[in-house]
């Protein structure tokens, strides 16, 4: 007899199930699935022990007739597609006809359906792969499966499960995931006997504010974006709020919950520049393309997809996230986070969420615009008694940042506005601003300011061969170095944007990434890390006195600053504190 014979079926379906199912979880997954195939618009799921015990999944849908309940749990059975070339325009969730099969071998599955055009409803049982002969049935229009002690018959995975609260948790994330995804069905997730959901048919933005909570609908800002054969929809939120943690990602591509690297990335690198140090994005967004663009074929939990221009891809979602969230502070009202999460955490930084203002660059010298003078004069000049009542801000609809009051330590700026105080960190707010010009400015070319007097500064030989070396790049970034010897150089000319800078300081960074990344890469790959650099050291430094027109002017120029509420290390550039705020703090009105 040869070594080699083929594996019974029972084992086929075993070995798929260690594939498909690797927690009570993944049954739910498919469960739920299936139903919104079927076209249900209520689907009730209803779990105990975490879903080792018990899942049962009842819907609405289309239903199965009895001819078809046997082959529904049969291995590579389904009326989702027919021929190879329907594999490569997917439409449904499922298509590969294993999932019933899978479960049933596993556990002991009941499936009892009636068809929506049969006035009688039949049942099937599946005890560890050992299928039954259907029977009569009492159940609605729509199909209930119930599945009952999973791994019953595979110890060796069942040993495997965590507890009962470990494996519901799984489970509330996969009912969550297909909630999202489909906001026009109802849905209600019952654990132990406890109702845990009940979420009626409503608009996505209902249906995650009801599923990701008050925080993310408050702190969320929209994207909705078109291109050819494909449309981008949904919330991001704002770099201010968010978190370490990696539980806030939502991605769905045509309502299928998916793990993408490309997608991933893309929306990584719109959030580069504005997330401090490890927060992680947080998004909840829908992806609908053209089923023939993209491959859902790739892994039998059908959370992975690849898409046929990829590239293209990336570079839409990555420029949708970024128009999204490049908000100037004058973009939206500020929000008290006072009323949600109480005085302690009043101070959250409101970025805004208008569409971009893209100016173009000039000297880094904040010019002044025509300053309410008169207003100046009431709060803080002399006024008659008739006048001592609290000014009106002028243009207050105009400037959101409102006006400064004061300097606080020579670091933060006090202004008031018509919600409050406004609190601002001079030096953050300023690099943001210089960041987007010099962003700008180098799409073509950084204009160079010659220095009156050179600045000379002792350098390294290596600083010195690096400058020589990279001539033309420091030309291009607005810089002009000479050598003056083995180990001095003579800064000669620095960006028009930075002349303010210490010149010796911002020479010494820029040669130092110069030798770390090469000057190919200081004009691509690392451009943005560079001009961040040079921005922080061109930005007005800590304990500086500033006069208030000039402060006046910082404000402007952050209300049309693009991701003007971070800076460019993803710190919080400025926070509203309400007039309510500050009535608590005081415990006024109690």
């Amino acid at each position: 007899m040869g070594a080699i014979h083929a594996l019974p079926d029972q084992l086929i379906n075993q070995i798929a199930a260690g594939e498909v199912l690797e927690r009570p979880a993944a049954a739910l997954k498919e469960l739920l699935e299936n139903s919104l195939d079927a076209s249900a618009t209520q689907i009730d799921v209803d779990l105990a022990a975490g879903g080792i015990k018990l899942i049962r999944v009842a819907d609405d849908g289309s239903g199965i007739e009895r001819e078809d309940l046997a082959l529904a749990v049969a291995r590579h059975a389904t009326s989702k597609i027919t021929i190879a070339s329907d594999l490569e325009a997917i439409a449904t969730l499922g298509f590969r006809g294993e999932a019933l099969a899978s479960i049933a071998a596993v556990s002991r599955l009941a499936l009892a359906s009636r068809s929506r055009s049969k006035p009688h409803a039949w049942r099937i049982e599946v005890d560890g792969g050992q299928v039954g002969v259907p029977q009569p049935a009492a159940v609605a229009s729509g199909t209930t499966v119930t599945v009952q002690e999973l791994y019953f018959n595979t110890p060796a995975r069942r040993k495997f499960l965590r507890t009962d609260g470990t494996e519901y948790g799984h489970c509330e994330e996969a009912f969550r995931r297909i909630a999202l995804s489909h906001p026009e069905v109802a849905f209600t997730l019952q654990h132990n006997g406890s109702i845990r959901y009940r979420l009626l048919a409503q608009g996505r933005r209902a249906r995650a504010d009801a599923l990701l909570g008050d925080a993310f609908a408050m702190h969320a800002a929209t994207v909705d974006a078109y291109g050819p054969g494909l449309r981008l929809m949904g919330w991001l939120v704002r770099p201010a709020y968010a978190t370490t943690a990696r539980d806030g990602q939502y991605l769905f591509v045509n309502g299928r919950f998916v793990r993408d690297r490309v997608l991933s990335h893309a929306l990584r690198e719109a959030y580069r520049d504005v997330l401090h140090n490890e927060r992680q994005p947080a998004y909840a967004l829908w992806l609908t393309i053209e089923p023939r663009l993209v491959d859902v074929n790739v892994h039998p939990t059908k959370t992975e997809v690849r898409f046929r221009d990829s590239g293209a891809l990336h570079r839409f979602v990555q420029r949708a996230a970024e128009q999204a969230l490049a908000a100037t502070a004058a973009e939206q009202p500020p929000v008290s986070a006072a009323e949600k999460l109480g005085v302690a955490a009043a101070l959250l930084p409101p970025p805004g969420t208008r569409q971009p203002v893209n100016a173009a660059p000039q000297q880094v010298a904040m010019s002044l615009a025509a300053e309410p003078a008169a207003f100046y004069a009431r709060l803080f000049g002399e006024r008659p008694d008739s006048a001592k009542a609290s000014p009106d801000l002028p243009n207050e609809d105009d400037h959101p940042l409102g006006f400064a009051l004061a300097q606080l330590h020579g670091i933060y700026v006090l202004a008031q506005n018509r919600n409050g105080l406004v609190l601002v960190d001079m030096h953050a707010a300023h690099e943001r601003i210089l960041y987007e010009r010099l962003k700008s400015a180098l799409d073509r070319t950084l204009p160079m300011q010659p220095l009156l007097v050179p600045a000379t500064f002792a350098a390294d030989p290596l600083d010195v061969a690096t400058a020589e070396e990279n001539a033309e790049v420091l030309a291009a970034l607005g810089f002009s170095l000479s050598t003056l010897g083995p180990m001095t150089l003579a800064v000669r000319g620095v960006p028009a944007l930075l002349t303010d800078a210490d010149t010796v300081t911002l020479a010494r960074a820029i040669l130092g990434d110069l030798r770390e990344f090469g000057g190919s890469k200081v004009l691509t790959t690392q451009r943005d890390e560079l001009l961040s650099t040079m921005a922080c050291h061109g930005a007005v430094r800590a304990h500086r006195s500033m006069p208030l027109p000039e402060i006046n002017a910082l404000l402007r120029e952050m209300e049309a600053t693009e991701r003007a509420g971070q800076c460019n290390h993803g710190r919080p550039t400025w926070y509203q504190l309400t007039l309510t705020d500050l009535d608590r703090l005081f415990l006024r009105g109690r």
